[in-house]
């Protein structure tokens, strides 16, 4: 639904920023307002340049060999601080920040934008790069906040943004449900990045960070890169698609001969992870499909048992998971969905968000008034 505040494009700054960005330590994320109407009162130098980025960024879905933008997360007739428009989302590895602001440079967005949007850690690291090489200020705002305003602007403009996995283990029966998060609060926040952090939120401004681990996203794609020789977090999900971590880790049957009941373990369960690679023969017969597997099992079970014990402790039984780590990666959203059902013997439930890692960039650029 539309916002009836909204004001006329000649009463909006035309310095405003239409750029988010969301800097981490792995990937940037960055989101693109594009207003519905051209805004009045720029000159006709300014109106060709405006109309050059915008063809750019909105008719490509790749930018380079390296840049990404999302269609199918495209948000159309969104109310952004009273303007109406549409929301693209786009992303690129950190490690190609130089060649974003080349490309910024090439498309004179620097002719019309003079400040852009950002959170994360990348914000402080690249700041004095923006003002070299293009000379545009960043104006920087809390990770947490934004991510926490963004989460809930995304989910009030796209009724189907969240859902969780139903009959997670199940390859015939499993299926994604949509779920009702209009009265969300409180709930346990877990967002996957290069590292993990963990909030609780019990309102729309009371946030804490109440955990997190150093094992994540990143700690995936670095130990498969040297495990497998993969490059890339697409090349290495799909590897881990066509593994059996069995080959690789140490299961409660394997030390039991079956299930261990007296404590509830199944046998199917991992007992060690990477447990079976201490044996010569076994390695030499483990896949590189299997380590990929190995590895995503690993990072994810850990996460997942985290993520339930501050659930535990802040008594909660909604737990929200976000991050790049979960794109293209249903295999971990379907373990963590199993694994909080299962160790909580139903009574928490993972929920799951189709804009995964974009909350950030969105939450910051909601938040700009003219400051830097």
């Amino acid at each position: 639904m539309l916002d009836r505040n909204i004001v006329p494009m000649t009463s909006v700054n035309s310095t405003m920023p239409w750029f988010g960005m969301d800097i981490g330590g792995t990937l940037s994320k960055l989101v693109y307002f594009e207003p519905k109407d051209m805004m009045q009162g720029e000159s006709e130098s300014e109106i060709e340049i405006l109309k050059s980025i915008r063809k750019y960024l909105t008719k490509n879905s790749s930018y380079g060999k390296t840049g990404h933008r999302d269609t199918h997360l495209q948000m159309d007739n969104v109310v952004l601080r009273g303007i109406v428009g549409t929301l693209h989302f786009i992303r690129f590895p950190t490690s190609k920040m130089k060649n974003f602001l080349v490309l910024a440079n090439q498309k004179g967005m620097a002719k019309l934008v003079t400040t852009v949007c950002a959170t994360g850690g990348g914000a402080y690291k690249f700041e004095e790069d923006f003002k070299r090489e293009v000379n545009m200020k960043l104006a920087k705002y809390d990770e947490f906040e934004s991510l926490l305003k963004g989460l809930l602007y995304i989910d009030k403009n796209n009724p189907t943004e969240c859902y969780y996995w139903s009959n997670p283990t199940d390859g015939t029966k499993c299926s994604k449900v949509q779920y009702d998060f209009s009265s969300p609060y409180p709930f346990l926040l877990v967002n996957i990045g290069s590292g993990v952090s963990i909030l609780s939120v019990n309102s729309a401004t009371e946030c804490k960070r109440v955990s997190g681990t150093s094992l994540g996203g990143g700690t995936f794609l670095g130990l498969c890169c040297l495990l497998t020789g993969c490059n890339s977090f697409e090349e290495a999900i799909g590897l881990a698609a066509e593994g059996d971590h069995t080959h690789v880790d140490k299961l409660v049957k394997d030390i039991y001969g079956g299930d261990y009941a007296k404590f509830g373990l199944p046998g199917d369960l991992v007992a060690s992870s990477f447990g079976q690679m201490n044996s010569r023969d076994r390695r030499s017969k483990v896949s590189r499909q299997d380590l990929a597997r190995a590895t995503l099992v690993t990072i994810t079970n850990n996460i997942g048992s985290i993520a339930r014990m501050c659930a535990i402790q802040q008594k909660v039984e909604r737990v929200v998971f976000i991050g790049n780590f979960l794109r293209v990666n249903p295999i971990a959203m379907k373990l963590l969905a199993y694994a909080m059902e299962y160790w909580s013997n139903a009574s928490m439930k993972a929920l799951f968000l189709e804009h995964e890692g974009y909350f950030g960039a969105v939450g910051c650029l909601l938040q700009y008034h003219g400051e830097t």
